[in-house]
């Protein structure tokens, strides 16, 4: 059965890809193009990889705010203070 009909990919092709040591969408898509263009088959994928109903990681996860940083503010390393226009003359 095909699962990237724009580039006539099939679940075989997909799953021996997999057994390739390809575990994630972009490296399936790395390997044979599948997900590139329309992307309607990466939940597809993601399904063959067994990776179906994994929620993505928020990026508040991955971007943790330093400590003493007011809830809201954006984590940003290296940022810069903030500077107020009367501040800046």
């Amino acid at each position: 059965m095909f699962v990237c009909s724009c580039f006539g990919i099939t679940e075989d092709q997909v799953k021996k890809h997999a057994d390739g040591g390809a575990c994630t969408p972009r490296q399936i898509a790395s390997a044979c193009k599948a997900g590139t263009d329309c992307g309607g088959c990466v939940r597809r994928i993601q399904a063959l990889l067994g990776r179906g109903d994994q929620p993505r990681r928020d990026l508040t996860e991955r971007r943790a705010a330093p400590a003493g940083t007011p809830s809201g503010a954006p984590a940003a390393l290296g940022a810069t203070p903030d500077v107020r226009l009367s501040d800046a003359a």
